[in-house]
């Protein structure tokens, strides 16, 4: 079997280390796979083909910001990428996240439903069937439905700086991803399908697959990072977000620095240099890291991983913390409550900060049992979670 998969990245990030997570099974499996991919260096994976260049990245980032309208550009790198398609003639196509500044929606779905191959979508967030923006749930905004309004986020991602297109994006995306004969959709939470349940996506079959994680990897290591910078002795609050923003939270953390005793110390991983720059005393501030095994470690020498995010699908950094010993408390959003059990996590009122220092308050007088929590993460061993999609396929 010969399969395809397309994301804006490869190897890097969440859905970029899902991908490459799948093409290694595949391989192992005795099965040929590709990746195609829009942006950034690739990773972890030998046979890839890239969409576009630079040029065409910048000017699809341009159409956005000017004229908000993320997909429908790129359109030269999406004809000459179809051919390549068509050349390598996969059995399974299988989609990721196919906005990201690097290919036409409106082409590739053409392509789609003229090739009749069958194709798999997993939606890694709501892009897909709303106006603009990849989530909603924190500012409740519900003309995801039926694209009754402009959509009210026209600078969230993918930010439009001057023109609101939302009512004309959502006709496009619904024509354009409506009427494949062969295609089922992946969610990795039960809370997103839902959600594509009350989508113009309702037509096809929805599967929930879990996202998966490597317990080779991602396990209890010794680190010597609380010797290095000098925190032997203190209570470790860990955050790990790709890119922090208001949606993943950042704001609690800095609120948590006001609210914990002298033996508590912050940790954040994926901060800008000026976020690092701007941190209290008692946060300490690391740039983003691709390196997982950088990840691991990090995750072993933290006493909790606290996830505040206001948005989410269902965020592998639970999944990371729970394999290396670590409890989770997150805030009761989305998908990201699906990962733990009573066991291996606390779940807070969202946006509650009361509740959250309760939770971390409550984690430090009475810890959990890390082989318990150790437990909770095996059920979201990448071999078997993404094994479901080569059944699928």
């Amino acid at each position: 079997m010969r399969v395809l998969q397309i994301n804006s990245v490869c190897g890097v990030g969440s859905t970029g280390r899902i991908a490459t997570d799948l093409h290694a099974i595949l391989q192992d499996q005795g099965h040929e796979s590709y990746i195609a991919y829009g942006r950034d260096t690739p990773i972890n994976c030998d046979t890839t083909i890239k969409i576009g260049n630079k040029l065409d990245n910048y000017t699809h980032v341009a159409k956005t910001r000017i004229f908000d309208k993320h997909g429908f550009g790129s359109k030269r790198a999406t004809k000459e990428f179809i051919d390549k398609i068509i050349e390598l003639d996969p059995d399974v196509i299988h989609l990721h996240n196919i906005h990201g500044y690097y290919i036409n929606v409106e082409l590739l779905f053409a392509y789609l439903k003229k090739a009749g191959k069958p194709v798999v979508w997993t939606l890694h967030d709501c892009w897909a069937f709303t106006g603009h923006c990849a989530y909603f749930d924190f500012v409740g905004c519900n003309c995801w439905k039926n694209g009754s309004h402009k959509c009210i986020q026209k600078r969230s991602y993918p930010a439009s700086l001057l023109i609101n297109n939302s009512r004309q994006n959502f006709i496009r995306k619904k024509n354009a991803f409506t009427g494949i004969r062969n295609l089922t959709i992946v969610t990795p939470s039960k809370w997103l399908a839902g959600l594509v349940k009350e989508s113009f996506l309702n037509e096809y079959p929805i599967k929930v697959i879990n996202n998966g994680i490597d317990l080779e990897v991602f396990k209890p290591t010794k680190s010597k990072f609380k010797e290095e910078n000098g925190i032997e002795n203190k209570f470790i609050i860990l955050g790990v977000a790709s890119v922090w923003e208001k949606r993943k939270g950042y704001e609690y953390f800095i609120e948590l620095s006001k609210k914990t005793n002298p033996n508590v110390i912050i940790l954040l991983v994926g901060l800008t240099d000026d976020q690092i720059k701007q941190l209290p005393s008692n946060i300490i501030g690391i740039k983003r890291t691709n390196s997982i095994q950088e990840l691991a470690d990090i995750y072993s020498v933290a006493d909790v991983f606290v996830n505040p995010t206001l948005e989410d699908n269902f965020p592998t950094t639970n999944l990371e913390a729970l394999a290396c010993g670590t409890p989770v408390i997150t805030f009761d959003t989305g998908g990201s409550v699906e990962s733990i059990d009573k066991f291996s996590g606390i779940v807070v009122p969202k946006g509650s900060i009361e509740k959250l220092v309760e939770a971390i308050e409550k984690t430090q007088k009475n810890k959990f049992n890390q082989l318990q929590i150790i437990s909770r993460s095996r059920d979201f061993n990448k071999y078997d979670k993404y094994s479901q999609y080569i059944e699928l396929y």
